[in-house]
């Protein structure tokens, strides 16, 4: 079922006055940076990182998605070029920024790409959208976390002893050994990694109204975190289709398996309209 808004899905939405004095300087800003600019791209995806993760992440995506999307990794307070603000703990708050950031930049149609505790985030601020009448994705990318009505699998990890909260990094399998064994480097990730799990572990699903647009569900056949199962079932939360798509890797497949991941993306992307 497709969303009456794509009959013509390249068509621009009216930007803000905020909006066009944002564009009319060509300027990202903190929160949504853009690593290969691109101009005249009909789409704009915005990309959120798993916990602990950052806008480097996307960087290479911008080259190996088509021209005709324009890359835009958002980023978070506490890492990279932000690490000196405080990671935040609570989803909703935040989902509420990120919301008001993703609007000064619907000058354009989005689609929305989210992993792991980004995929919660993008989940809550389309939501967020959705309920200001705001312009929504075309389609939502959920990667790597369960469908929000469902119960956690694991028992919180944000408050365990520096030892054992290690370990189960190290078991995720999406920090390399060389980090985790570097106490200077653990020194400098450990909050924003802890702040970062404290959002995911205190999450609680409020009920809403399902969103209207569709949405592409990614999991990892090897994933030890979330199964296929309890990704298809996100399929609860849309009026339109919800199609899964289940790569071989564990939870970080989007770098064992990224060119995959990239077709995947571009594929459904050009359901959209003509990329």
């Amino acid at each position: 079922m497709r969303s009456e808004n794509l009959d013509s899905p390249f068509t621009p939405q009216q930007p803000s006055a905020d909006a066009a004095k944002v564009h009319g300087a060509i300027k990202f800003n903190d929160w949504i940076t853009c690593p290969t600019p691109t101009p005249a791209a009909p789409l704009r995806l915005f990309c959120l990182p798993f916990a602990g993760g950052g806008a480097s992440i996307f960087r290479a995506w911008g080259r190996a998605l088509s021209p005709a999307i324009e890359v835009c990794p958002i980023q978070l307070p506490g890492r990279e070029n932000r690490f000196r603000e405080p990671a935040h703990t609570d989803v909703l708050p935040l989902a509420e920024i990120l919301a008001s950031q993703i609007q000064l930049y619907a000058d354009k149609p989005f689609v929305l790409f989210g992993h792991s505790m980004g995929a919660l985030l993008a989940f809550e601020l389309t939501k967020i959208l959705q309920r200001q009448n705001a312009p929504l994705p075309l389609m939502l990318f959920l990667s790597a976390h369960r469908a929000a009505h469902l119960p956690p699998r694991r028992t919180p990890m944000h408050a365990l002893p520096d030892e054992e909260f290690i370990e189960k990094l190290r078991r995720f399998g999406g920090f390399p050994d060389e980090i985790l064994e570097h106490q200077e480097l653990l020194d400098f990730l450990l909050p924003t990694l802890r702040a970062d799990l404290t959002l995911c572990d205190s999450y609680r699903y409020v009920p809403d109204a399902s969103l209207n647009c569709p949405l592409q569900l990614y999991a990892g056949r090897q994933d030890t975190e979330v199964s296929p199962e309890e990704i298809e079932a996100w399929n609860e939360h849309t009026t339109q289709a919800a199609n899964l798509h289940v790569f071989p890797g564990g939870h970080f497949f989007l770098r064992s398996d990224a060119d995959a991941l990239m077709q995947a993306i571009a594929k459904a992307s050009a359901q959209i309209g003509p990329l």
